[in-house]
């Protein structure tokens, strides 16, 4: 049982703060017995804390989104400069005159790039995807009369749903005019490549 003074409410400022936090409560038979006054947040707080957090992530969320398929489109872009320079170096060097790839759209023209022979691109490129995005190549060989001629074609790794890496589509060719349009699908020809509208932004 604590000293009486300790019941005495104006002495309550010289009490140590411990004592000082802790409120008696007299009993009918004169007993005292010491509670601590504990406080913390009741459901409503809880519940509004809640709602404010969902609407700070449904409006920061969609933002961060955008951002990233933004990042992922100036990387492709970024690439798609890289490749149409390699295979530039390519044919006049190892390729004594041609560029590196098959005949149809395929992977095979990054390979060759990133090939020990080569090594023009980096090892995250030749594989054929980079930061969101799948890049193929095709070229046709040079003839008497026709110069040989490459392309290449970009669409995101995903292309639906919140998860989307990109919305446009990417190209060049050997003239080195970038092309993009929102179709989410790898081009088929090289023509179709070469008639693609230009990017303007």
């Amino acid at each position: 049982m604590f000293p009486a003074f300790f019941l005495d409410r104006s002495d309550s400022a010289h009490l140590p703060f411990a004592i000082r936090s802790i409120s008696p409560t007299i009993l009918r038979n004169g007993d005292t017995k010491m509670i601590n006054k504990q406080k913390g947040f009741s459901l409503i707080e809880l519940l509004i804390v809640v709602v404010i957090i969902g609407i700070i992530a449904a409006i920061a969320i969609p933002n961060l989104l955008s951002a990233r398929r933004s990042a992922n489109e100036g990387s492709a872009v970024s690439a798609m400069r890289v490749l149409h320079g390699a295979q530039m170096t390519y044919a006049a060097t190892v390729g004594n005159g041609q560029y590196a790839g098959a005949t149809s759209f395929s992977i095979l023209a990054l390979q060759e790039l990133g090939t020990p022979g080569a090594r023009i691109i980096d090892d995250s490129l030749d594989t054929g995807t980079k930061s969101g995005y799948t890049f193929v190549g095709i070229r046709t060989a040079s003839t008497t009369t026709v110069p040989a001629q490459f392309a290449f074609s970009s669409v995101p790794t995903t292309t639906t749903g919140v998860t989307a890496t990109g919305t446009r589509r990417f190209g060049i060719s050997t003239d080195g005019v970038l092309k993009a349009d929102t179709t989410l699908a790898q081009f088929g020809t090289l023509a179709l490549v070469q008639s693609a509208s230009a990017m303007t932004n």
